[in-house]
């Protein structure tokens, strides 16, 4: 049976994950998990290794990018080659996976929104808000308000 899509699944993996941030990276495991999502990208794309290469390279402006180079910054045992901030906004560009910014991140205590999800979690902060006042406004009501005289007008 599916689950009613109008209630909250309470135990399912949160859409927007609250992290804390690394007090120290571990190089090695960072670099090999931004290079398995780098490769799942790549994978998960409609283009092919040398297409995305093309369309990074038009991003950025570049006469070129190798097919070689997209496989060393995807290649685990290659570690002294990484990839370059610019570049990486081209593979992002070129595979379409906006996703991978937040897997960039999230060694910082970082969560990336992506597009419409930066407008979902600006209406969840409003109903928070709107909570905290109503309940504010409701202790306020609880309480017994007596006025007195200010005299004759």
């Amino acid at each position: 049976m599916k689950p009613d899509p109008s209630q909250l699944d309470m135990f399912g993996e949160p859409v927007f994950p609250v992290r804390a941030p690394a007090t120290q990276i571990d190089i090695d495991r960072y670099r090999a998990k931004l290079k398995a999502a780098m490769s799942r990208a790549i994978r998960e794309s409609q283009y092919d290794r040398p297409t995305i290469a093309t369309r990074m390279a038009r991003y950025l402006g570049l006469p070129s990018i190798s097919k070689a180079s997209i496989d060393a910054y995807t290649a685990e045992s290659k570690t002294g080659h990484d990839i370059t901030m610019p570049r990486f906004c081209a593979l992002v560009y070129a595979t379409g996976a906006m996703w991978l910014w937040d897997e960039a991140a999230s060694v910082q205590g970082v969560t990336v929104l992506i597009g419409e999800e930066a407008v979902l979690a600006e209406i969840a902060l409003r109903e928070q808000e709107r909570r905290r006042i109503t309940a504010e406004l409701k202790m306020l009501r609880a309480r017994p308000i007596s006025i007195t005289s200010r005299g004759k007008r």
